[in-house]
């Protein structure tokens, strides 16, 4: 059967590319393997983060008692959490009712009929030997963990099989510190297992700025997790009567640990080389698709996005891919792909969050900037709440009063992050930031405490009508000037 466009992948990207082609008049069609929604929604982010709410719960509770609550500490019933993530995907599911939604804008969806493979440059093979034809393709296939090859490694689990555990593990290593080893090691530390997180890096989150990489480092080494940085690389695991002994080599030297289980958090390669993608003309690059900046990879009629890519992979940043790649896929290029602003963060304890440059990028450009940061520990709604620990760090140029960046570690970090990034879509003035008048006390109020010790860095007064886009500047929490 031939459609105009055939998408490829039934996750974020692949199903904002599907509607936004259809709604652009295209016929189409979209093919997944599995189950709609990808990677995010089945084993990914969702039930993950159901997880690190259950760890957020029974972190909490160490504090019942500041407020007046005697309970005992909550024992994790680990059988009937795991059972509560999956019903909360199938939930999310039922939300999102991908299915018919495809159907009811009008694409033909063929799931659950095996993987896709190119024929040719214009025709695709499904493993039952269905066969599609289109005019153009879009790529978005996703990605997968990265299952490390050394003696011993199919003793070892990766993120996707988290979810074939049937009881809590009593001791855990976890071989990767980014995003995904970081927060497996705060949930199941929290639980209470025995943790330890190993690193190839110097320290962890090293795709962070260096001082959240810092702050958390010690914070996860605080709350009893193992932190193993700078180590050289994986020799071998073997079998043991209480688990499994990793052996890891560092300095040199041959160390060893014995834990219950061993978790794979070392990459997210694309999926790309299982699409055959030789036989259309199309480039790859360690399991990636290569592409223009225009999403088009280098055979013309055949556009990707989403982790295949392997540029940003984040589920906010894979739906414009995918709007992208279909806009220029039906309408003609035209739409140069880019994330200007993208806030991201980890739902770790304590949480980090980031959006823009890191102090280290900007410090090997030739931007001149200003810094502020105010810890936690300043802000009222931390100190009500019991949660001083952590810092808002905020960059902006100096020579246009523009954010830059901002890094923040600390309770709910992910959600103040968000308003920065509004503020740098808006390309608005510190000064106007320093201006809002924010909620109080929220955790949120932290952006304006930092924003005023940059507008007296500056050395700049709203004085002229025009800085006054926001009313008159006023202070708030009563802050004092140190400086």
């Amino acid at each position: 059967m031939k459609h105009e466009i055939i998408v490829i992948g039934g996750g974020p990207a692949g199903v904002t590319a599907a509607l936004r082609a259809s709604e652009l008049g295209a016929s189409v069609a979209l093919v997944e393997r599995a189950r709609l929604g990808g990677t995010c929604t089945n084993d990914g982010c969702v039930p993950t983060r159901v997880l690190a709410k259950a760890a957020r719960l029974r972190r909490d509770a160490v504090q019942y008692a500041q407020y007046g609550m005697q309970v005992q500490m909550p024992e994790v019933d680990f059988e009937k959490l795991m059972s509560r993530a999956q019903q909360v995907v199938y939930q999310i599911h039922e939300k999102k009712q991908l299915l018919s939604h495809l159907s009811e804008a009008g694409v033909k969806v063929y799931h659950g009929q095996g993987a896709a493979r190119f024929k040719d440059a214009h025709v695709i093979q499904l493993d039952d030997g269905t066969e599609l034809e289109a005019d153009k393709l879009i790529l978005s296939a996703g990605g997968h963990a990265r299952r490390l090859l050394f003696p011993g490694s199919e003793f070892a689990l990766t993120h996707h099989e988290i979810w074939e555990l049937k009881r809590l593990p009593r001791s855990m290593v976890i071989l990767g510190g980014a995003a995904t080893g970081c927060q497996l090691a705060s949930i199941f530390s929290t639980f209470g297992s025995q943790v330890s997180l190993l690193e190839l890096n110097p320290l962890i989150l090293t795709a962070e700025d260096h001082q959240v990489s810092q702050y958390m480092q010690k914070a996860f080494v605080e709350r009893g997790v193992q932190v193993v940085s700078g180590i050289s690389g994986i020799e071998r695991i073997e079998k043991s009567n209480d688990g499994v002994v990793l052996t890891f080599r560092q300095n040199d030297r041959l160390e060893q640990i014995q834990s219950e289980a061993v978790v794979l958090a070392s990459g997210w390669p694309g999926n790309a080389d299982e699409l055959n993608p030789a036989a259309a003309g199309v480039e790859t690059g360690r399991g990636y698709v290569v592409v223009d900046e225009y999403l088009r990879t280098t055979a013309p009629h055949i556009f990707a996005a989403g982790d295949i890519t392997g540029r940003m992979m984040l589920v906010q940043s894979a739906g414009v891919e995918g709007r992208i790649a279909a806009e220029n896929a039906v309408l003609g290029v035209g739409q140069r792909f880019g994330h200007p602003v993208v806030a991201h963060g980890g739902f770790t304890d304590p949480e980090y969050a980031s959006v823009g440059l890191t102090e280290d990028k900007l410090k090997e450009s030739s931007v001149d900037y200003l810094v502020a940061t105010v810890s936690y520990a300043d802000l009222d709604r931390a100190v009500i709440d019991g949660h001083t620990e952590g810092f808002f760090k905020l960059i902006v140029s100096q020579d246009n009063h523009r954010i830059l960046g901002a890094h923040v570690v600390g309770e709910q970090a992910v959600e103040v992050i968000q308003i920065v990034a509004a503020c740098m879509a808006g390309e608005i003035w510190v000064e106007q930031v320093a201006e809002m008048e924010l909620a109080y006390p929220t955790f949120t109020a932290i952006l304006g405490l930092a924003a005023r010790k940059l507008v007296y860095q500056l050395g700049v007064m709203p004085l002229a009508p025009e800085w006054h886009a926001l009313g008159r500047s006023i202070a708030a929490e009563w802050e004092r000037r140190t400086d």
